[in-house]
């Protein structure tokens, strides 16, 4: 069973519920796929790591083949070629490595090479095997990343996949998202909270996705994500209150429910709702 774990924006406590949701289980792959800022590592603090690599194709140019015919700049829909002085010119931080431009060159002046974008890191922290997928500063998608990562997951025999999605809705996201068996949203008890949340509502849905919500940061009194939830007929899977202590023990990258019975079982319950509310 995969199971991601997403919210509007960070700082929710998605990182939070997908960590200790994994720690929870019997046994469990946990996949990092918020390759700009990947954190999950800090609190697993994996042991026996090993990195790869991963690479995309960027096109190039041979300036002296080149006609200057603009075939490759008028097939680029990302303007990621501009013929300048009758001679093509590449934007690689633009490029979506698709291969067009090669194939349309009548001249054969295109060719690919592979730079690299970032790397995967593999370890292992008791009952988890944790991977992080860490994209390179500067470059402008994770994505190639994530779907190497995904590749791997389908690869991947383990009865409990964890996918830490990045934050937000964007195409990171959804692509993160389209071998889940199931998405779990976490929301924040405020207003800007639940803006946040109809966003990843949104996008279960059009992915077609079975979803419930975990409410963080929860105080006594009026909560709008929880009647957004209602409202909605969304399924509450759990609530995290507000604590002192779990915000301490959070910030010293501890797992909660490694080192708190009480945090222990309130995620073994929430485990335990989406294993009877995902799909068999």
């Amino acid at each position: 069973m995969k199971l991601a774990v997403l919210s509007g924006k960070g700082g929710t406590g998605k990182t939070l519920v997908s960590v200790n949701l994994a720690a929870v289980a019997e046994q469990a792959a946990y996949y990092d796929c918020d390759v700009e800022e990947p954190n999950g590592h800090l609190f697993f603090k994996p042991e026996q790591v090993t990195e790869k690599t991963v690479f995309v194709k960027t096109p190039e140019v041979d300036p002296d083949d080149c006609i200057g015919c603009r075939k490759c700049a008028d097939f680029c829909k990302f303007n990621a070629i501009a013929v300048i002085n009758d001679k093509a010119m590449v934007f690689p931080d633009v490029c979506h490595p698709c291969g067009g431009c090669e194939l349309v060159c009548p001249a054969h002046a295109i060719f690919e090479t592979e730079r690299p974008i970032g790397k995967i890191a593999k370890g292992v922290s008791g009952n988890v095997s944790v991977t992080s997928g860490i994209l390179n500063m500067g470059e402008e998608s994770g994505v190639p990343i994530i779907r190497t990562m995904l590749k791997e997951i389908k690869a991947a025999k383990q009865d409990l996949v964890m996918i830490d999605c990045p934050p937000g809705s964007a195409c990171v996201v959804m692509e993160s998202i389209i071998d889940a068996d199931y998405c779990i949203l976490v929301a924040e008890p405020t207003i800007f909270g639940v803006h946040n949340l109809n966003m990843v509502y949104e996008l279960v849905q059009l992915f077609g996705k079975p979803y419930g919500v975990v409410l963080n940061k929860c105080l006594d009194g009026e909560n709008p994500a929880e009647q957004f939830c209602v409202e909605h007929s969304i399924p509450i899977l759990g609530r995290i209150p507000f604590d002192t202590e779990l915000g301490r023990l959070n910030s010293n990258s501890e797992i909660v429910s490694r080192v708190d019975d009480k945090y222990h079982q309130l995620f073994s319950g929430i485990l335990q709702q989406v294993k009877e509310a995902a799909p068999q």
